[in-house]
């Protein structure tokens, strides 16, 4: 199994260059092909009652804008591509909207990346609500790539955060590509204090992490006993691991015009420090 084609949205924000370099970075390395999606997104405009004219004006301005915006990102990243030397990309510009563009073209790559939001930044709402809607709806593995920091392909040590759910087992699955290429995979469960041991539960995982053995990754099976929200317990334990990557499965459910995510997903999405692959 392997990554053939991957995915990076192309859009005018504050991290749009560092997530270029990570796509380049992480296509080179496993040899695949890159393809730069940029969405113009769509042009909602209240046509009032003898203002048709002036409005429809302003209206093909704001599109032509969105447009230019569009090319451009293109542009950039095929000048990015072009400098790093790196040959095998493609890059789309989609009239459509950023979300519906995202997840219907992500049916045709096997990784779409993509970046944190950073809070306060402009457009953050708008950003926050595109990465929760790709996380959810894709049939596909989203990696993000934190807004803070530098990072390189992951390649070292992964940590796996394992519940025995489906969305986790999908997790695992779609990450193999990037799990049988570390020096070292962690499968770690967490317990609180007051919950006892789960003799089956230990069982349960060493025959998950043998299933991983079958498919070339040696992981090592580690239970965390932990009291603070789960989503501090992860980044606490990835950081104390050096881990490059960490993978986990994405919970939530989309609802008509809203989105509720698990409070782990949430607070990842919210405090991540290192690179996340999740899958819904």
């Amino acid at each position: 199994m392997a990554y053939r084609s991957l995915m990076v949205l192309l859009a005018q924000d504050a991290h749009h260059v560092a997530r270029v370099h990570y796509a380049i970075k992480l296509a080179q390395a496993l040899d695949g092909h890159l393809i730069g999606l940029a969405p113009t997104g769509l042009l909602e405009v209240p046509m009032l009652q003898g203002s048709s004219g002036a409005m429809g004006e302003l209206a093909g301005q704001a599109w032509r804008l969105m447009r230019e915006r569009a090319d451009d990102a293109v542009e950039l990243f095929r000048r990015t591509c072009s400098a790093a030397g790196f040959a095998s990309h493609e890059s789309l510009v989609v009239e459509d909207d950023h979300a519906v563009a995202l997840i219907r073209h992500s049916n045709c790559c096997d990784l779409a990346i993509m970046s944190q939001p950073e809070p306060g930044s402009a457009g953050y709402a708008e950003a926050r609500a595109l990465l929760e809607e790709m996380v959810l709806l894709s049939a596909r593995p989203t990696l993000i790539v934190p807004y803070a920091g530098q990072f390189a392909p992951p390649q070292r040590r992964a940590m796996v955060a394992w519940d025995e759910g489906r969305e986790s087992a999908r997790a695992v699955a779609d990450a193999l590509p990037l799990l049988v290429r570390m020096d070292n995979v962690q499968l770690t469960t967490w317990r609180t204090a007051r919950q006892p041991d789960d003799p089956a539960l230990a069982e349960r995982t060493a025959a998950f992490s043998k299933w991983l053995l079958w498919h070339g990754v040696q992981a090592e099976v580690r239970t965390e006993v932990s009291d603070v929200p789960v989503a501090e317990a992860m980044l606490s334990r990835a950081a104390d691991l050096g881990a490059d990557l960490l993978v986990m499965g994405a919970y939530g459910h989309p609802r008509w015009a809203q989105r509720v995510l698990g409070g782990a997903t949430r607070g990842i999405l919210d405090s991540m420090t290192v690179p996340v692959l999740m899958s819904h």
